[in-house]
C-alpha cells in the first residue's frame, strides 16, 4: 500500500512537472531575449516554480483521495434522505463556506473599488451558495441546463447595461476566481454524488454543470453591489516587486510568507474538515480504512495548497507584473498579443483545478471523453482569451465588445452540442480561471496596462473573465466534432466504446 502511494505521488509530481515546465521555459526565454529581468526577481521565480511543482503534485493527490470523495460521499448521503429541503440547504451551506475559504476571493475583494472587503466576500459567497442550490434543484427536477444558462446569462447582460463600468470587468472576473482549487474538487464531487443518486441513466450529464452555476452567482452579486454602492473613485492594490540584496533576503522573503499561507490554507480547509467530521459522526459512519485514507488526503491537500500559493504569490506574481510593464513599454508593444497567446496556451495546464476536472471527466464518462481532448480545448481557449485580453488592454477596448459576442456564440452552440459537453464546457470556464490566472496573468495584464497608459480597473481587469469565457466555445466545438465523428452504425458504435484512450484522442483531436 505504501509502495502504491509512493508510485501515485511520483506520477502526480511528473504530471505537475510537465505542466509547470512550459510556462517556466517561456519566462526564461523572455528573460534572456527581449525582457532582461533582475536576478533577484528571477531567482524568486525559480523557487516559486519548484514550489508549484511539489505543491501541485501533493494537492492533486490530496483532492483525488480526500476532497472529491468527501464531496461525493456527502452528496450521496444527503440525497438518500430524499429530503429536497435538506439537499438544497447542504448545497447552499457548502457552496457558501467553501467560497469564503477560496484564497483568490480575498485577492479580488481588495481590487473592487469602494466596497469593504467583508461585504464583497459575503455577497459573492452567498451568490455561489444560492446558485449551487439552484444547480442541485436542476438535477432534482431534470431541468435542461441549456435553458437555464441562456436565461441567467441574458439576465447578466441586461443588468450590465445599468452597472458602472468600474464594476463590469471585476464582476465577470469574480465568476472565475471563486471556482478555484478549494471549490472545484468538493463541488464537483458533491454534484456527481447527488447526480448518481437522483438522475439514474442521466447521471453522466447531470454530474457536470454545478461549477458553471457557481460561476454565475458571483457575477450577479458584484453587479448588484455596483448598483447599490456606485462609488465615484476606482482604486487597486498594486503588485509589489521586491528588491533583494542577497540570497539571505531571498530566503527570508519566502520564509516569512510560509507561515502566512499556512494559516490562510488552514483557515480555508478548517470549515470543510469540521463539516466532514460532523457528517461522519452523525450520517456517514465510514469505516476506519477509508477514514484514514481521507485524513491522509487532507494532509496532502493542505501541504500542497500552501506550497502552491506561496510559489505563485511570492515567485510568480512579481515576475508577471515586471514582464508586463517591460513589454507594455516597448515601441512594438503589440508583441504582447502573441506572447500572451503563447503563455495562455501553456499556463492553463498549471492550474490545479484543471487536473481535477480532467480526472472527473475521464472517470464519469469511463474514458469516452479523454483527458487530452479537454486539455487541448482548454489550452486553445485560454490561448485565444489571453491574446484578446492583451489586444483589449493596448486598444483600451470596452470588455463588453468581447464578452457579449463571446457568450452569444457559446449559448448558440448549446443548441448543437451534446448536453454532456455543454455541461463540461461551462464547468471548464470556471476551472480554467484559477490561481495561476489571478496571480500571474492578472499581474501581467496590470503591468502592460500601466506601461501603455490604460486604466487598471476598466482595462487590466477582465483577463480572468476572458479566460473563463473562451473554453465555453472551444470545448463545445470539440463536442460537436465528437458528435459528428460518432455517427456510425450500431456495430461501429460498439467498437467505438471499447477503444483505448489514445485511439479516442485521435478521433477527437485530429
Amino acid at each position: 500500500m505504501q509502495f502504491h502511494s509512493k508510485t501515485i505521488l511520483m506520477e502526480k509530481l511528473k504530471e505537475s512537472l510537465s505542466s509547470v515546465l512550459p510556462i517556466t521555459g517561456i519566462v526564461f526565454l523572455l528573460c534572456f531575449t527581449i525582457i532582461p529581468v533582475p536576478n533577484d526577481i528571477l531567482m524568486a521565480f525559480v523557487i516559486g516554480a519548484l514550489l508549484l511543482i511539489f505543491g501541485m503534485g501533493l494537492f492533486t493527490l490530496g483532492t483525488d483521495i480526500a476532497m472529491t470523495p468527501i464531496g461525493s460521499q456527502v452528496g450521496s448521503a444527503v440525497t438518500k434522505s430524499k429530503n429536497i429541503a435538506l439537499i438544497l440547504f447542504v448545497g447552499f451551506f457548502v457552496g457558501t463556506i467553501i467560497t469564503i475559504s477560496e484564497p483568490d476571493l480575498t485577492v479580488l475583494a481588495e481590487q473592487v473599488p469602494g466596497i469593504p472587503n467583508i461585504i464583497i466576500i459575503g455577497a459573492v459567497a452567498l451568490g455561489v451558495g444560492i446558485f449551487v442550490a439552484l444547480g442541485l434543484l436542476r438535477i432534482f427536477f431534470r431541468v435542461n441546463l441549456n435553458l437555464l444558462l441562456i436565461i441567467f446569462y441574458i439576465l447578466i447582460f441586461v443588468l450590465a447595461i445599468f452597472v458602472p463600468k468600474e464594476f463590469l470587468a471585476v464582476a465577470f472576473d469574480s465568476g472565475g476566481v471563486t471556482t478555484g482549487p478549494m471549490t472545484v474538487p468538493f463541488i464537483m464531487g458533491f454534484g456527481s454524488g447527488v447526480a448518481a443518486m437522483l438522475a439514474g441513466r442521466d447521471s453522466q450529464d447531470s454530474s457536470f454543470g454545478l461549477v458553471a452555476f457557481g460561476s454565475i452567482g458571483p457575477i450577479l452579486a458584484v453587479m448588484l453591489l455596483g448598483l447599490i454602492y456606485r462609488p465615484d473613485d476606482a482604486a487597486y492594490t498594486p503588485v509589489e516587486i521586491p528588491e533583494l540584496a542577497d540570497s539571505r533576503e531571498l530566503w527570508n522573503m519566502f520564509g516569512h510568507s510560509f507561515p502566512e499561507y499556512m494559516k490562510e490554507v488552514l483557515a480555508a480547509l478548517l470549515p470543510i474538515i469540521l463539516f466532514f467530521f460532523v457528517f461522519q459522526i452523525f450520517v456517514l459512519h465510514l469505516k476506519r480504512a477509508p477514514l484514514i485514507r481521507i485524513t491522509v488526503g487532507l494532509v496532502y491537500t493542505y501541504v500542497g495548497l500552501f506550497l502552491f500559493l506561496t510559489g505563485v504569490n511570492v515567485g510568480f506574481m512579481p515576475v508577471g507584473n515586471y514582464i508586463g510593464q517591460q513589454l507594455g513599454a516597448l515601441s512594438y508593444n503589440w508583441i504582447v498579443i502573441p506572447i500572451g497567446a503563447l503563455i495562455g496556451f501553456f499556463i492553463v495546464q498549471a492550474e490545479p483545478a484543471v487536473h481535477v476536472l480532467n480526472r472527473q471527466v475521464y472517470e464519469i464518462t469511463s474514458g469516452a471523453v479523454p483527458k487530452k481532448a479537454i486539455s487541448m480545448g482548454l489550452s486553445i481557449g485560454v490561448c485565444i482569451s489571453v491574446a484578446l485580453a492583451m489586444l483589449r488592454i493596448i486598444t483600451q477596448m470596452n470588455i463588453m465588445y468581447l464578452l457579449v459576442p463571446g457568450y452569444a456564440i457559446a449559448l448558440i452552440l448549446t443548441f448543437f452540442c451534446p448536453p454532456l459537453f455543454t455541461a463540461i464546457a461551462f464547468d471548464s470556464g470556471g476551472v480554467a480561471s484559477g490561481a495561476m490566472t489571478a496571480t500571474f496573468l492578472l499581474p501581467l495584464a496590470m503591468g502592460v496596462c500601466i506601461a501603455s497608459g490604460g486604466n487598471i480597473v476598466t482595462d487590466a481587469f477582465g483577463v480572468v473573465a476572458m479566460v473563463a469565457m473562451t473554453p465555453l466555445i472551444t470545448i463545445q466545438i470539440i463536442g460537436i466534432y465528437f458528435k459528428l465523428k460518432s455517427k456510425h452504425t450500431p456495430q461501429e458504435e460498439a467498437q467505438l466504446e471499447v477503444l483505448p484512450e489514445e485511439s479516442m484522442d485521435d478521433i477527437i483531436i485530429e
